[in-house]
């Protein structure tokens, strides 16, 4: 708003009034400032008043908090001090019953406590009421089934009809809990199918002094109890206290809403958000958009927001303490509970402030008069000064008022000033106009420049687009693809042509691809240039992969084409980029201007230069295409070949294998003497050639059966087999051959474990082939076991074939699993074989699904190890 509309607004109002009005108006301004920081620190205050109270209801939570949960920590911490002192044994559950009834009675808030060993024996507690209780145990005098018991108030047991079979301790969430965390920790809060109530359980896992594993103590808490605690902390009016889980969940809160909801008779956990208390809602809702992600609050924050128009005071802070209970605790308060003293202030300040205006509109009346009477009169005096254009010039000449004549001779001074002022601005406008005229025209062309240029990018960014989608550059379809390329190339640089060149074999001449003409759309090919002819040219395609020439009539790059190729058809600009494929420039891309020279931007050379790309990714698509053919035709002659040996080999099996029985037959008769008695000399030599039939016959039947499985003509015959049968089978099977070297075997099997489902003739063979390798391979008086381990999990299971025999060096283990392949050393030279056994081995253990490991030390032994898998891990639902 200007000073002349500003006077307007007052024009024909007496100065009385202005002035008593202005009067007014600062009384107002001071009084409603003091109203206003009056308020505003009380205000202040009430935010430090209500941040202090917040501040210290979270601290008295997780000081309650704490104080609840520290009650699992201090039984678990005490039966740990007594099984470390020697008066309870986690060994001998028994002689913990009636100590853990005790321990019940004596921690009220302990609902049950349990104790497991590593020898799957188990022991529950739990509290029914002040004076009956719940037994259940597990363990070797049970058969390790589940009987629960019931013990009233004279100590008397009953047998409850419920009895879980097979039931180990070991695999609780609980149990496992304890385990992985190696310390005590807390479990997921969960609630139990046989009562609707928050319930989190706290264990502690028991190691000896050499630090293993002895078993689990473990202790059940109730959460409804944390909500009566926050019942009983008084915030405000109407202020409320939530704990939420970092996921949302409700954990317990101040109101009475239960922290979960029925669906379907069924207890679901019930998130903060989906709250039927409206405030509890509001706050989690406002928490969820503040943070989007609850793992974000690390530290206290004190926030607020607003529900239905009123502001709310919010606080959270993590509970510390407990690593693993990922817990906020929630104080929200509203601003109203602090707010009601200070709302009934500025009425008492609102009637002070009309007082202050009635008694100030009097004196302004009475001062307004005394001063504006000789103000009038100079305002008369002073009216020509207004109007600038006049000529004339305007003097001032009043008489009365000392102050009032000074006032006279100073405006006098001044409005002579701003005569020539205004007729020096008036001057220096006009040359400003003139600036501004020129300066908005050269900008309107600047602006229609960077538009075209505009228009170019986007034009060429759409053909860059069209061609990236274009089916013939990814099908390699060089003839399609350069007839495209070259049509959209010419159309969005308007050139009158544009080709491609390819380099022969030879790279002793550039052959035109695809040429194509925009005046009169027409493609072409065939043409083609010498290197020998255009050497300059070719060297500075070379060297700068981009040449832009805006005439080539006096750039000496091109002066070698100008006769020939340039003058004739009126090319008088072009600009040409190189194709590089595979590290190597294979050709070039050509753009031609005719009649009228161009200047080439910056981003006409970038779009060219991705269209060399296209060219390239064209022949590259192109190679590859090439390439895969060849290869699919390698692979169906391979298979081919596969085919035909192994239709030789199935051939061979019958025209060998009848022969070779028959030699074997006669040699056996010969030496039982059915043709007649034989010297010591002739059996000798019956023996040895019995011995290279049978090792003949051996090899025959595992080329077969490795032929079978590079063929995947295997198909397994899975079944639930015993573990301990397939062990002492092939023992037994090897068990001669161990006796001709007087070397014992023995089978190391965890008693009691499951069936596994494998190939029982497959899996036989394995063993059999890996235990007639160790016994060939160790020395008389030496030792073969099997061992089987478990792992952890139980997903898979460990069998090794272990010797002491002769051992190899590690850097051969490579060479065990490759056909026809032989560890050598003076050794292994005096022993026969294939080759093939371990290589069976490996296939028919992978065909299962699991592998083959081999561990040797050269003079000291090996161990061949198969890992198979045993029993998928399901998740063990919580019990109480």
């Amino acid at each position: 708003m200007t000073k002349n509309t500003v006077f307007s607004l007052f024009k024909g109002i007496p100065l009385s009034f202005i002035l008593v009005v202005l009067f007014l108006l600062q009384i107002l301004l001071a009084v409603g400032l003091t109203a206003y920081l009056s308020i505003h620190n009380g205000q202040k205050a009430v935010n430090e008043v209500a941040s202090e109270l917040r501040h210290e209801v979270v601290n008295r939570v997780e000081q309650n908090l704490q104080t609840y949960l520290s009650t699992p920590r201090q039984v678990l911490r005490g039966n740990q001090n007594l099984i470390n002192i020697g008066l309870l044994k986690i060994e001998n559950l028994p002689t913990w019953e009636s100590y853990l009834i005790e321990q019940l009675k004596t921690f009220p808030d302990a609902l049950a406590l349990t104790v497991s060993n590593e020898q799957q024996e188990h022991l529950t507690v739990e509290k029914l009421n002040d004076r009956q209780f719940l037994l259940k145990k597990a363990g070797k005098s049970t058969e390790y089934d589940l009987y629960t018991y019931k013990i009233d108030s004279q100590g008397q047991r009953t047998q409850l009809p419920e009895v879980i079979k097979n039931y180990d301790a070991r695999s609780r969430p609980d149990y496992q809990t304890a385990v992985t965390a190696k310390k005590f920790s807390f479990s997921q809060i969960f609630i139990p199918s046989n009562e609707p109530r928050l319930f989190i359980s706290a264990s502690q896992p028991i190691y000896n002094s050499q630090g293993q594993l002895f078993g689990v103590n473990s202790t059940l808490i109730r959460l409804s109890e944390i909500g009566d605690l926050l019942q009983n902390i008084k915030v405000g009016k109407s202020g409320q206290i939530f704990i939420i889980e970092r996921s949302g969940l409700l954990v317990a809160s101040s109101t009475t809403e239960e922290p979960f909801r029925l669906q379907n008779g069924k207890p679901i956990r019930l998130a903060a958000s989906q709250s039927v208390n409206s405030s509890t809602q509001a706050a989690a809702k406002y928490l969820t958009t503040k943070f989007n992600n609850f793992d974000q609050i690390q530290s206290l924050q004190q926030l607020n927001f607003s529900l239905d128009g009123k502001r709310q005071f919010l606080e959270v802070k993590p509970l510390q303490g407990e690593s693993n209970l990922n817990w906020l605790i929630v104080v929200n308060v509203p601003e109203a509970d602090f707010m009601g003293q200070i709302n009934r202030n500025p009425q008492t300040t609102i009637f002070l402030c009309l007082g202050a205006l009635g008694l100030a509109t009097i004196l302004g009346i009475v001062t307004a008069r005394w001063i504006t009477q000789p103000i009038l009169d100079f305002s008369t005096a002073t009216k020509d000064l207004t109007d600038f254009t006049n000529d004339k010039d305007s003097v001032v000449i009043v008489q009365g008022i000392k102050e009032v004549e000074m006032l006279g001779e100073s405006f006098n001074e001044m409005a002579q000033q701003l005569r020539k002022n205004f007729t020096a601005l008036t001057i220096k406008n006009a040359e400003l106009e003139l600036q501004v005229k020129q300066r908005t025209q050269d900008l309107q062309q600047e602006i229609q420049e960077r538009i075209n240029s505009e228009q170019k990018l986007r034009q060429h960014h759409r053909v860059l687009a069209e061609l990236a989608n274009h089916k013939a550059l990814f099908e390699g379809n060089l003839e399609t693809a350069f007839k495209v390329i070259t049509e959209k190339a010419a159309n969005a640089l308007e050139v009158e042509r544009v080709s491609v060149w390819l380099f022969n074999d030879e790279r002793t001449k550039l052959q035109c691809i695809s040429l194509y003409e925009r005046s009169n759309q027409k493609h072409s090919a065939g043409l083609e240039r010498n290197l020998a002819d255009y050497l300059i040219y070719y060297k500075a395609v070379v060297a700068l992969s981009t040449i832009a020439i805006t005439d080539t009539r006096t750039d000496l790059r091109v002066q070698e084409l100008w006769d020939k190729l340039l003058e004739p058809n009126n090319i008088v600009s072009l600009i040409d980029t190189s194709i590089w494929v595979g590290g190597k420039i294979v050709g070039t891309v050509l753009y031609e201007q005719i009649d009228t020279p161009r200047t080439w931007e910056v981003s006409e050379e970038n779009f060219v230069s991705s269209i060399a790309e296209f060219v390239a990714l064209t022949l590259e698509v192109c190679n590859r295409k090439q390439a895969e053919s060849a290869l699919r035709e390698a692979e169906e002659a391979a298979e081919m070949a596969n085919r035909a040996k192994s239709t030789f080999l199935v051939n061979i099996n019958h025209d060998l294998r009848n022969p070779l029985n028959s030699i074997l037959e006669i040699t056996e008769a010969l030496k039982d003497g059915v043709y007649g008695l034989v010297n010591e000399e002739q059996q000798q030599s019956l023996t040895i050639l019995e011995s290279s039939g049978k090792n003949l016959l051996e090899l025959i039947s595992q080329i077969l059966d490795f032929t079978d499985t590079e063929s995947s003509k295997i198909e397994l015959q899975l079944a639930a087999t015993s573990i301990q049968g397939l062990c002492d089978y092939s023992l037994n099977f090897v068990k001669h051959l161990a006796f001709q070297k007087n070397i014992q075997l023995r089978a190391q099997v965890p008693e009691e474990l499951e069936p596994i489902q494998v190939d029982e003739r497959r899996i036989r063979q394995v063993f059999i082939n890996l235990l007639t390798n160790a016994i060939k391979f160790t020395k008389e008086g030496g030792e073969v076991w099997i061992e089987v381990q478990p792992t952890a999990t139980n997903e898979y299971i460990f069998f090794s074939v272990v010797d002491t025999g002769i051992g190899m060096l590690s850097d051969d283990l490579f060479k065990l699993f490759q056909p026809f392949m032989q560890v050598e050393n003076a050794s292994t030279r005096r022993s026969t074989g294939s080759g093939l056994g371990l290589v069976m081995v490996q296939k028919i253990v992978e065909l299962h699904g699991g592998t083959v490991h081999a561990e040797s030390q050269l003079g000291k032994g090996s161990r061949f190890t198969v890992k198979l898998p045993w029993k998928k891990v399901d998740k063990w639902e919580v019990e109480v």
